[in-house]
């Protein structure tokens, strides 16, 4: 069972212009129903906000950081691939050189880079931190520092911890690999 040895990486697909967000959505539920969540994990649209004045007034919308671009998190077997690749509005994957040959993954570095640009954590751990729980800080600002865990966004795989800086607490948001358990 060679399957087991493979590990999730991130691969870039072709889609139509104008259909990325439909994409995802299809490339999800299709994980779904044909029991593909052990392969394919998390697909993203990379976005930016933009804001524009107009009449006087600012507007607010997100832009396409990549159009005709949607990244997916899978674990590159037959199956996946299959369901993926089949996904309507998919034209293809980006590094695969046709004739059935499978794509190349991202580099670490392209992933940590893009997914850091839109605010998202680049490692999916399943790090279960609770409110109350006290953790070592191990990247940025407060590098070396220990604080309190205030709150948890899984979502967007962030947490708000407390340090105690100067006698007072301050409130900071981290990234979960940020931290770790102390």
């Amino acid at each position: 069972m060679e399957e087991l040895e493979l590990e999730k990486q991130w691969y870039v697909l072709h889609t139509y212009s104008g259909y990325e967000n439909k994409v995802k959505q299809n490339i999800e539920s299709r994980a779904n129903s044909m029991n593909m969540e052990d392969h394919i994990y998390r697909v993203v649209v990379p976005e930016e906000e933009e804001r524009e004045v107009k009449n006087g007034k600012e507007k607010v919308k997100m832009k396409k950081v990549f159009p005709g671009y949607v990244l997916v998190e899978m674990i590159m077997s037959d199956d996946s691939w299959y369901v993926v690749r089949n996904t309507p509005g998919v034209t293809g994957f980006v590094g695969s050189h046709g004739a059935g040959s499978k794509p190349a993954p991202l580099l670490p570095e392209e992933v940590k880079s893009i997914l850091r640009s839109l605010g998202m954590n680049t490692r999916h751990q399943e790090i279960n931190f609770e409110v109350g729980e006290t953790v070592t800080i191990i990247e940025g600002a407060f590098n070396g520092m220990t604080g309190k865990v205030t709150a948890i966004d899984e979502e967007r795989a962030k947490l708000k911890v407390n340090v105690e800086m100067f006698g007072r607490e301050t409130s900071t948001e981290l990234e979960f690999d940020q931290i770790d358990k102390l």
